[in-house]
């Protein structure tokens, strides 16, 4: 089964775009799940300044492949009965992991929002929003720290998400199709 990771900055839409994915019968791997699941664990607070601890330190002991590392079971577990859509690649050691280890089953899908766009939905998201600040710094942290620019660049298939949720859904459409026929 096919193997699909979405990656772009934070409120670019990769949840979103993830959920058409999902409508179309891929099951869904969100890489942050391990994140929100230790916060839990530790009894702390969900926010960004805890979520970026726990991720800098799955980082610290994992390496910057952690979050592919550690839902390899997971990717490999819902491949056996549906394609995946995973909601978050982050770095480029990760899409080095993924893409060593399913070879041709696996694609990358950039989501693309400009810094304006993106920094004006996350104010309102509902689920950790993020001031502007907050995003920007974000921003900073993950391209300077994490090496997310790398995967974003080689993605197989951009979508640009500057519309409306139809306009996405539209675009997500395209990119499935893309990407399934490349297979």
């Amino acid at each position: 089964m096919i193997i699909v990771a979405l990656v772009g900055m934070t409120g670019a839409g990769k949840s979103e775009a993830a959920h058409f994915f999902t409508e179309m019968g891929f099951a869904k791997i969100r890489f942050g799940d391990i994140t929100d699941q230790e916060i839990q664990r530790r009894g702390l607070i969900l926010n960004e300044e805890n979520e970026r601890a726990v991720r800098e330190g799955f980082r610290k002991e994992h390496g910057m492949a952690a979050y592919a590392i550690l839902n390899l079971p997971r990717i490999e577990q819902a491949r056996k009965t549906s394609p995946v859509i995973i909601d978050g690649l982050y770095s480029w050691e990760e899409y080095k992991i993924l893409k060593d280890y399913f070879g041709a089953d696996f694609s990358v899908a950039a989501v693309y929002a400009s810094p304006q766009t993106r920094y004006q939905r996350l104010e309102i998201r509902q689920v950790r929003p993020l001031t502007s600040a907050e995003a920007a710094g974000r921003d900073e942290a993950e391209i300077t720290n994490i090496n997310k620019g790398g995967p974003i660049a080689i993605a197989d298939y951009t979508i640009v998400n500057e519309g409306t949720i139809a306009d996405l859904e539209e675009e997500v459409q395209k990119a499935f199709a893309f990407l399934t026929e490349a297979k």
